[in-house]
């Protein structure tokens, strides 16, 4: 009896932190949002005006959608400040969708970075073999949200219409972030409108940060052994993709859970990339419910936009997945194994958006 209450309070403490530190990043991620809204409607004009004339274009939002993830390393960020720019009127439902869809080209970035990162301070691995990983990413978020980007473009009225029915119908009884109001208010009178915007930004980062930290405390043994052993079937491996980043609204944390296990083939590169596709529709779920937060039906309505057609071509490689496989590891073995075409691919990576930033189109 004794063991039994010893060890209740042993998990008790272990898990006190955690749900202390989980508690607060969601209320820095609440006070963000509030914050970013506020900010943005305050600063409309002169946002308005800047956006005019250096985002006037489709591909330029795209283009700087795709770098601010990249200098940010994280899309949620720019995701969310653009649902807010959305609300306020600054940027057109067209511009919302490029800029969302800039956000998931540029998501792989963290994944590279760190392993880059990690080349550089061990050189256990040759540079292609560290960063193999982040190229994988990389051509499978490419691969989805390219042709995404174009047809959903393409059919973005039809969709915007036919989600209209849905986004309407997911409304809060409650406001969430009416209780911020006078906080938000005193932060924007007192700092002004742009560094109330900055510190938007930076707290919203902090909290999803804080997050990631929080899940790394997290034993994720049991969920290795539980889990990623059913990585063999694809549907599993891309539902699980699905469910732990929606849940966990990170990807580094669902990706970096699988890393030891790819690092060390336990995973085979055919076992990962349904999961790793199942993860680039997961992390739009926290875009969902920042749409919903800020009480924006149609950003709710594009966001499901650009995930129902991301949504459909997944599920049309998955079906063909032995054709889609092959191609990918194709192309990645040839990145890997030749360094004139890891390095034109790595620089391809940052002239395409600021060329799609430069060009006004």
């Amino acid at each position: 009896m004794d063991s039994n209450v010893d060890e209740i309070l042993t998990r008790g403490r272990e898990s006190g932190p955690l749900v202390v530190g989980a508690f607060v990043s969601l209320l820095l991620f609440l006070f963000a949002v509030q914050l970013l809204g506020a900010s943005t409607a305050a600063a409309a004009a002169p946002l308005e005006r800047f956006f005019r004339r250096y985002v006037a274009g489709g591909g330029q939002a795209l283009g700087a959608s795709w770098l601010a993830t990249y200098v940010l390393t994280n899309g949620s960020v720019v995701a969310a400040l653009s649902v807010s720019l959305f609300k306020t009127g600054i940027l057109t439902a067209s511009q919302l969708f490029l800029m969302l869809a800039g956000s998931r080209l540029g998501g792989a970035a963290i994944v590279l970075l760190i392993g880059a990162l990690d080349y550089f301070q061990k050189r256990r691995y040759s540079f292609s073999e560290a960063t193999e990983l982040g190229i994988l990413t990389f051509l499978l978020s490419h691969s989805i949200y390219v042709p995404a980007t174009v047809f959903g473009y393409l059919l973005l009225p039809r969709l915007q219409t036919g989600f209209g029915g849905v986004s309407d119908r997911i409304e809060l009884s409650f406001d969430p972030l009416e209780v911020f109001n006078p906080v938000t208010g005193a932060v924007v009178d007192t700092v002004g409108v742009g560094l109330a915007l900055v510190v938007a930004v930076l707290v919203l980062f902090g909290s999803l940060t804080l997050f990631d930290r929080v899940l790394k405390r997290i034993d994720t043994e049991w969920l290795r052994k539980r889990f990623f052993r059913r990585f063999q079937h694809k549907w599993t491996s891309f539902g699980l993709g699905v469910l732990i980043t929606g849940v966990t609204t990170s990807v580094a944390f669902s990706l970096g859970v699988v890393v030891p296990l790819y690092n060390r083939n336990y995973i085979k590169r055919q076992e990962i990339v349904p999961y790793v596709l199942g993860a680039n529709i997961g992390t739009f779920f926290d875009t969902v419910a920042i749409a919903v937060l800020l009480e924006s039906p149609q950003g709710v309505a594009i966001v499901l936009s650009l995930v129902a057609v991301g949504t459909i071509i997944t599920v049309g490689t998955l079906v063909r997945f032995s054709t889609y496989f092959l191609a990918i590891e194709t192309i990645q073995n040839r990145l890997v194994t030749n360094r004139r075409y890891l390095t034109g691919f790595l620089i391809s990576l940052v002239v395409l958006p600021i060329l799609l930033l430069l060009l006004p189109i």
